[in-house]
């Protein structure tokens, strides 16, 4: 009776704990999105309807977070996915600060939509380049900002630095109006287009938007997330031709021990909704197979590598 009580109760243990496993295999998949009003926020909501539907049995938990937060998470073992922006994600694949460590763990799945580093002076400043700025003042975002970061290394590229220029680190309102005044010659940032803070600035003066397509191989020595991307004509009052811009991607990368199918049906379920996507935010229309295997120097995980290789696009895989 004893022994038959003992049996009884080591299998209904190990009946519980194989049911446990499968309910933790079913649910332990946590999205990392944005803070709270940030379109990270929807755009997560919409990747967890369209995961699960194409994951039989997936359950996905969409959870608040941060660009460099996320890429700790995974690396942790406190998420599975997440959204990055890449030059930060490729920092924490080298340790770089603000990374304490190497971060082996963190493999890419999809860029989405680019962002843009733009550089816009007056337009009779005579400034063309950014090593004409040398001994100008200068206005970009407060210290840690990614804007104020790209301006330090885009500096750096052309041998210069910020004690050769005159630079307030402000708010974008703050930078609008010290160009329209004339305080500053050039007013820097990172963000979508069109930018609301440029539109205000070339309502009130014209500007130029720089070019920076020479500085793309300098600026990839420093991090190779960085990209070219376009800033089309007409995009702002006067800009009469396209120009090139330093560009990084916001992009989903995910741990690289997910099982290579499930990472297959999960980027093959991006590229299958991007009108869904896109309703959610415009910044994604036009999202191919093509854009979302874009080299941003994070390694491909095997499972995504296998949708771009089926839609003839060769990647890095980890």
């Amino acid at each position: 009776m004893t022994i038959c009580y003992r049996t009884g109760i080591a299998a209904a243990v190990a009946f519980g704990l194989a049911a446990a496993a499968g309910v933790a295999q079913a649910a332990d998949m946590r999205l990392m999105t944005g803070p709270q009003g940030g379109v990270w926020v929807p755009l997560g909501g919409q990747l967890k309807d369209m995961w699960e539907k194409a994951v039989p049995g997936l359950s996905v938990s969409a959870l608040p977070g941060a660009g460099i937060a996320n890429v700790r998470a995974i690396e942790d073992g406190k998420a599975e996915i997440g959204f990055g922006n890449s030059i930060s994600t490729v920092d924490g694949l080298a340790g770089n600060a603000p990374f304490p460590k190497k971060h082996e763990n963190i493999c890419n799945i999809a860029s989405l939509y680019p962002q843009y580093f733009q550089m816009l002076v007056p337009a009779n400043s005579g400034i063309n380049t950014v090593k004409d700025l040398k001994g100008k003042a200068i206005t970009t975002q407060p210290r840690g900002n990614t804007g104020e970061l790209i301006t330090g290394q885009l500096l750096k590229v052309h041998g210069l630095s910020y004690s050769d220029v005159k630079v307030s680190f402000v708010s974008y309102t703050d930078s609008v109006e010290q160009v329209k005044d004339g305080h500053a010659q050039a007013f820097s940032l990172g963000t979508a287009i069109p930018s609301g803070a440029v539109m205000d600035l070339a309502s009130a003066r014209d500007i130029k938007l720089l070019d920076l397509s020479a500085d793309l191989d300098g600026m990839r020595k420093l991090n190779p997330g960085y990209t070219l991307v376009t800033v089309p004509k007409g995009t702002y009052p006067k800009q009469e031709q396209d120009v090139k811009v330093i560009g990084y991607a916001t992009h989903i990368v995910a741990s690289c021990k997910l099982p290579a199918d499930q990472v297959y049906a999960m980027t093959k379920a991006i590229a299958d909704n991007v009108p869904a996507l896109t309703a959610t935010s415009k910044a994604l229309a036009g999202l191919t197979p093509k854009v979302m295997a874009e080299d941003v120097g994070v390694p491909f995980h095997p499972g995504a590598v296998r949708f771009y290789r089926e839609a003839g696009i060769t990647v890095a895989s980890k």
